[in-house]
């Protein structure tokens, strides 16, 4: 059976001083599976995304916007996203945020 296993997923993410770092957890030709690590004040700027895609900031603290809406993000919220849905993530603290985008 092939299936990835990761028992304490932020702990394998260093988060770069003034900076964001990603890394590829999994891909398959139905998922791709990154895990980011933002330093306070970093900022993903709004964008879009083809596909739709989940969220869930494993640890720390952002602030996501989705569309119009601005919503808390402590560590254990979650969001879906529709594909083409302007977001944003800004870390408040060191964060790991984890993205799972589906594969056209």
């Amino acid at each position: 059976m092939d299936y990835t296993y990761i028992e304490k997923l932020a702990a394998g993410v260093q988060i770069p001083d003034k900076g964001i770092i990603s890394t590829t957890v999994s891909s398959d030709d139905k998922f791709k599976v990154m895990l980011f690590g933002f330093d306070t004040g970093q900022e993903l700027s709004e964008h879009t995304a083809s596909v739709p895609a989940l969220i869930q900031i494993v640890s720390g603290n952002a602030d996501i916007t989705l569309g119009e809406d601005h919503h808390p993000g402590p560590a254990g919220s979650w969001a879906h996203m529709p594909a083409n849905l302007p977001h944003s993530i800004l870390a408040k603290e060191p964060t790991v945020m984890l993205l799972i985008m589906a594969v056209k």
